[in-house]
């Protein structure tokens, strides 16, 4: 996977986006929206090729959090972000 191009992560009144700075990525119809962890992850990740375990390691690795629950977090993460056309595979 790896992150779409155009597409800046934001902090705005205490809150993360993500913002399309291109034409390509501008769509008036949604925002991006994302908590603390899933940004910190968007910054770890921007621009590289990353898998769902990479994500997982990243949530291990800053949190405490078991493993299950990262690697369950980390496929619902990645599946999201495809969803919404941040992300491809």
């Amino acid at each position: 996977m790896k992150t779409v191009p155009g597409f800046t992560l934001r902090a705005l009144a205490g809150e993360y986006i993500l913002v399309g700075e291109s034409l390509a990525q501008v769509n008036f119809n949604k925002m991006i929206a994302l908590n603390a962890s899933a940004a910190y992850l968007w910054q770890e990740i921007d621009g590289k090729e990353f898998t769902p375990d990479d994500l997982k390691k990243l949530l291990l690795d800053k949190y405490e959090v078991d493993e299950e629950t990262a690697a369950k977090d980390s496929v619902a993460i990645a599946k999201s972000w495809i969803e919404a056309g941040v992300v491809t595979e």
